[in-house]
């Protein structure tokens, strides 16, 4: 399922996301838009995962990788 939204683009990002449209890298404007945004979501999911580990690093021996792997199994994934 998906939803449509609207979103206002200065002129500039619109012409830019038409050539690559224009291109044959993406098949239209709504699908450069979700990649770019599933692109921004992992990031912004990897930094928190960074912040995290950042923190608790604190907490145990940077060495320790069994550590970390417990750490790892006890992180939800979701897929993308």
């Amino acid at each position: 399922m998906s939803t449509q939204i609207a979103v206002r683009l200065p002129d500039e990002i619109v012409e830019s996301v038409d050539a690559v449209v224009r291109s044959g890298r993406a098949r239209s404007r709504a699908d450069l838009v979700a990649r770019a945004l599933q692109r921004e979501l992992r990031r912004i999911r990897a930094e928190a995962d960074l912040r995290i580990i950042a923190a608790s690093a604190a907490e145990h021996d940077p060495d320790d990788l069994d550590g970390l792997a417990k750490f790892a199994l006890r992180r939800s994934v979701t897929p993308d």
